[in-house]
């Protein structure tokens, strides 16, 4: 088997910076974490948020703490940090190759989905951001690794497009829709997801939108970890 990682986002149009923050970390016993936070509000403060939490969470990940703590210790720093007065949602998805799970730890209202072949679950428990108090625990989900299986997170960004005419957009929906008519890629499912959101909100997304898929399939050729990042620079130039 082999895991593959996806990651599709944009920021909330005519702001220039993301409230939204992403990390990977390997992990100290085998495997890979991805951290994603959505501060409150938009643009710079949100981002110096999100980043604070993200940092904190990837620091103690590192450090062989598990998931769960390294949350709680997140939402206390942030709530010392800002005195309880501003918020943020936090998603970790851990591969642990050392239990052979992939580990599901979230601080998010939006729910999360899991497919396996094409069978489609939402996982919606009730579930609060963090930093608002001290005693903010997440969600924790565990899943054993095994070809066919698809996890989608995101900022509520993806959610939310559509509400401004009528059209809010449905995941579920269009998540098993792909399922149904093919073995889409990761990257592939995170770019569709993406942009549909931005043509439900007319091109110009209300909120910063962060897609994030992880896929098990069967073992397709060397050893070799790869990793491809594409950043496009505003202004940059052709």
């Amino acid at each position: 088997m082999e895991v593959q990682i996806a990651v599709a986002k944009t920021n909330k149009y005519a702001v220039s910076e993301s409230g939204d923050t992403l990390e990977v970390v390997e992990r100290p016993n085998g495997g890979l974490s991805v951290v994603l936070a959505d501060g409150q509000t938009s643009g710079r403060g949100a981002k110096a948020v999100s980043m604070l939490v993200v940092r904190k969470v990837i620091s103690l990940l590192a450090e062989g703490v598990r998931d769960g703590a390294a949350a709680r210790a997140a939402s206390d720093s942030l709530f010392t940090d800002k005195q309880g007065k501003v918020s943020s949602t936090l998603n970790i998805v851990s591969v642990d190759l050392q239990s052979g799970t992939v580990v599901l730890t979230r601080n998010n209202p939006a729910p999360f989905f899991i497919a396996r072949g094409e069978h489609v679950d939402c996982v919606g428990t009730e579930s609060s951001p963090i930093g608002i108090s001290r005693n903010i625990r997440p969600v924790i989900s565990e899943i054993p690794i095994e070809p066919g299986l698809t996890i989608v997170i995101y900022t509520d960004g993806l959610v939310h497009a559509g509400e401004r005419r009528g059209q809010p957009m449905d995941v579920c929906v269009m998540l098993q829709a792909m399922l149904d008519e093919q073995d889409p890629d990761p990257q592939t499912i995170a770019d569709s997801l993406l942009a549909e959101a931005v043509r439900l909100d007319d091109g110009r997304p209300a909120d910063d939108i962060s897609v994030v898929v992880v896929k098990v399939t069967e073992r397709r050729g060397d050893d070799v970890r790869r990793m491809t990042v594409r950043l496009p620079i505003p202004g940059g130039g052709e």
